[in-house]
């Protein structure tokens, strides 16, 4: 019996490689070869990054929280301590869209935490 040198399961994988290398530069995404290690780098770094997006948008949400709470005359960090005294447990994301969505309750907060620092 005849052995199988080209068969469908090699064929299958490279195209599958080749699928994934679509939109790349260059011989990245034509080339078997390239296209495998680019594709390997690709998807690594979108692991990564995945875990990283969490931790830029709590960035985020904090920048836009201080912004907010400096416009009231009160530091983002004074601003924390008072909820946690004041046992208000609002998360960063909602405290973020309420300081640029809804100025007058992320107002009545911040006079909250202000009351309980005894600012």
């Amino acid at each position: 019996m005849s052995r199988a040198v080209d068969g469908s399961k090699r064929k299958d994988h490279r195209k599958k490689i080749l699928k994934q290398a679509k939109g790349f530069w260059g011989r990245r995404h034509s080339n078997y070869k390239t296209a495998k290690d680019a594709v390997a780098r690709a998807l690594s770094y979108a692991y990564r990054d995945r875990r990283d997006r969490k931790g830029n948008f709590r960035r985020l949400w904090i920048t836009r929280i201080n912004a907010g709470c400096r416009a009231e005359g009160i530091s983002y960090s004074r601003f924390i301590a008072g909820l946690v005294q004041a046992g208000i447990t609002v998360d960063r994301k909602a405290l973020a869209f309420l300081a640029i969505e809804d100025n007058a309750a992320f107002k009545a907060i911040v006079d909250k935490a202000k009351e309980a620092l005894g600012v």
